[in-house]
């Protein structure tokens, strides 16, 4: 009698991944590797003029525009560092544009954080109007109101005065635009229960508002001093006087005397940059959190 061998069954082949899911899988290993990429990229172009700088500062004037580049010269000249303060009075200058930056930039977060809480906490007839009318002067060029402006100064005999850029610049609606948008996002609840309790608006502004604000302060306060400090056309405008000037203009004022001399000229331009590079340095973890916080209400 002949025995019959079963066979075990097989189980079926295992079906392949639909091919979006091995594209949708594809897709998600490389895309962080595709946006590191292109943000180290990126870095570097915006750091590769700042590298030639500060390389073209510890050279000789000859040794600036050799071809190839020499990153890292032969011979470190640490010595332009000191002989730069001789050349031009570069530390009145520093001193100057830190008078104006500071002065603007208290005077710009005071009036713009205190205007936007108007706008934002306190409701009056015409209040969306005005706003939009106050923030649509962003949209003006300055070139159409310099002018205008100068001769206004000159009337009230400000000119070759700082008086003339503080004004000018103590209020900006930009701040305004900033600080309101921070501010919406702010439960309205908490100004209501703090008028019940009796606080008037200037407390609420004082005791409430700006404690839980200080991302977007912060903002608005390293933006203004950075304009401020960069700002070339206000005090070529307005300052005539050596003493006055800021470094921009000193360091302009180097370069029509001294055009030849591009190492001395490229140290200037790394004294004028620092200051800025740690002032972000030190506040980019607030600059940060206010730019992504404005703007999630309103």
């Amino acid at each position: 009698m002949t025995t019959l061998h079963q066979v075990p069954p097989t189980s079926p082949p295992l079906d392949p991944p639909p091919p979006a899911k091995t594209r949708n899988l594809a897709w998600r290993i490389t895309r962080p590797v595709l946006t590191y990429t292109a943000m180290v990229v990126v870095a570097l172009l915006v750091l590769v003029p700042f590298a030639w700088m500060l390389s073209s500062s510890l050279k000789r004037n000859n040794e600036v525009f050799t071809v190839p580049i020499q990153w890292i010269p032969d011979e470190l000249r640490w010595s332009n560092f000191v002989d730069i303060w001789d050349r031009i009075p570069l530390a009145a200058y520093l001193g100057n544009s830190l008078f104006l930056s500071v002065t603007i930039t208290l005077l710009q977060v005071l009036t713009g954080s205190f205007a936007a809480y108007g706008f934002a906490k306190v409701r009056f007839p015409g209040r969306n109007a005005l706003f939009l009318m106050y923030i649509a002067t962003i949209a003006v060029p300055w070139q159409a109101y310099m002018v205008p402006q100068y001769i206004m100064m000159q009337k009230m005999e400000l000119t070759n005065t700082y008086w003339s850029i503080i004004l000018l610049q103590a209020f900006g609606a930009f701040g305004v635009f900033l600080m309101r948008q921070y501010y919406m996002s702010i439960p309205d609840e908490l100004c209501e229960a703090a008028r019940i309790d009796g606080l008037n608006e200037y407390g609420i502004y004082w005791r409430i508002i700006l404690p839980l604000s200080k991302p977007a302060l912060a903002s608005l306060a390293l933006l203004t001093f950075v304009t401020t400090w960069n700002d070339y056309m206000g005090p070529f405008i307005y300052l005539t006087s050596n003493e006055l000037w800021t470094v921009q203009l000193g360091l302009r004022s180097f370069v029509g005397q001294y055009d030849a001399e591009y190492a001395m000229i490229m140290t200037g331009a790394v004294l004028s940059v620092l200051p800025i590079l740690l002032l972000f340095l030190l506040g980019q973890r607030y600059f940060i959190r206010g730019i992504a916080t404005t703007g999630l209400k309103g």
